[in-house]
């Protein structure tokens, strides 16, 4: 280039900016990843009588994760909290949703203590999950309940069967991968996926592998992840390759298979495919997805998707009434048509929390949600319990709920559990 045309070129920055008239867009207008602003819209609803659940035995609730709208008080208030161990700590993390089975709660705490608490907060018993010599420091856990018993999967890449009555080891199967995910158990075998994307089904009697099923190895993933879900016939397994496998459950043959894309664009989580909201049956729907911006609804039988939604999820979905509650990838609560997959409304939640004097801020978690008492619910880290108008999505109720939360709220026998980041047990009544 000429030193002309390079003096031309630097007098030509110091001019004054011409603004070009005509109409501005956005540069995204058109993409597939596009945020678009919802109209929120006060549609009713139907969510059906108030069902008085008395267990709650999965993450989920239920082999399926499915659970209908459960009876709880319009108005719950704090009953008690019982201390169920070690909290959060700079190292260790809570990672346990409670199950409730015979008046009984199963918690697990940041050290993988797994305590027994009755219903009206009294401490039964304790046991350590841990390995018999092992000293590294790691957390992250999971429980189900099933054919009389108690199973917990570890960071420690063990899948664990107990007994209920004193948390007494019955056999340990070793998986040979860690964080796996929450167990499910049905008709005498536990399933389970581990974050080296390999599935098990083991024999819940003596442990004996069944069966395993494989996926694509990925690099970036999370530490744990959400269980199977089983019918009485299939066994849909989430793979943190953000693979969604469909099986007959006697044998693993695979039946269909999916995969979850998208992404929000401007979000440190579009570098983590993985499924976060693991699968729900609901009927013959089966509904699944992601933290990058997408949740889908699936056909059970074949696997054919009905539709797709521009909204991640970052826990559970929950269906109900002919819509799907999901607390998205941005902090939003949302409502989508069952039927369409068409955002009703769109509800922001707190995102950060600000510190001492202004010189930082946390990101809140938001766990569940969970339809209980005629209102949708979410139990956050900022140490609140919000309830939720499902008709328009207007804050109904806020209720403290000390130190923050550390797990999804689960209801059983009318009572709301959840577990603090003090590794308290708090009951709402």
């Amino acid at each position: 280039m000429g030193t002309g045309c390079a003096l031309a070129m630097l007098a030509a920055c110091g001019q004054r900016d011409v603004i070009l008239p005509g109409e501005r867009l956005d540069i995204r207008d058109g993409m597939a990843t596009q945020q678009v602003e919802t109209a929120n819209i006060a549609a009713p609803i139907s969510l059906g009588a108030q069902v008085a659940n008395a267990d709650w035995t999965h993450r989920g609730g239920s082999a399926t994760h499915n659970m209908p709208h459960l009876a709880l008080s319009e108005t719950p208030t704090l009953a008690f909290a019982a201390s169920i161990g070690q909290g959060d700590s700079r190292r260790n993390r809570i990672t346990a949703d409670p199950i409730v089975v015979d008046g009984v709660v199963y918690t697990v705490d940041a050290a993988l203590n797994l305590a027994a608490t009755a219903t009206n907060g009294a401490a039964l018993w304790s046991v350590s999950l841990m390995p018999a010599g092992e000293r590294t420091e790691l957390s992250g856990a999971a429980l189900a309940y099933g054919g009389g018993m108690i199973f917990a999967t570890t960071a420690f890449g063990e899948l664990i069967a107990l007994s209920p009555a004193n948390g007494g080891v019955i056999w340990r199967q070793d998986l040979g991968a860690s964080g796996a995910s929450a167990p499910t158990y049905q008709g005498g075998v536990v399933y389970v996926v581990g974050q080296d994307n390999r599935a098990w089904a083991i024999d819940a009697e003596d442990g004996t592998i069944r069966y395993t099923k494989n996926s694509n190895p990925v690099a970036a993933q999370y530490g744990y992840g959400p269980g199977v879900a089983v019918t009485s016939e299939y066994a849909i397994f989430p793979f943190s390759s953000g693979q969604l496998v469909g099986a007959f459950k006697n044998g693993g043959m695979t039946r269909w298979t999916d995969s979850v894309g998208g992404e929000r664009l401007g979000y440190a989580l579009n570098a983590l495919d993985g499924i976060t909201a693991g699968p729900v049956v609901d009927g013959s729907t089966v509904y699944y997805g992601n933290s990058t911006g997408m949740i889908v609804a699936l056909n059970l039988s074949d696997g054919t998707r009905r539709w797709s939604a521009q909204e991640g999820a970052v826990n559970t979905v929950y269906p109900v009434g002919g819509s799907v509650f999901a607390v998205n990838d941005i902090n939003e609560l949302v409502r989508i048509d069952a039927r369409t997959g068409d955002v009703v409304w769109a509800v922001q939640m707190p995102d950060l929390i600000e510190r001492r004097m202004g010189k930082s801020r946390a990101a809140v978690a938001h766990y569940g949600p969970v339809v209980a008492g005629g209102h949708v619910i979410v139990a956050s880290s900022d140490g609140a319990l919000r309830l939720f108008d499902p008709v328009s999505g207007a804050l109904a109720r806020q209720i403290e709920l000390p130190s923050g939360a550390a797990s999804a709220p689960v209801v059983a026998g009318g009572v709301l559990y959840v577990v603090n980041k003090d590794g308290q047990l708090l009951a709402f009544r």
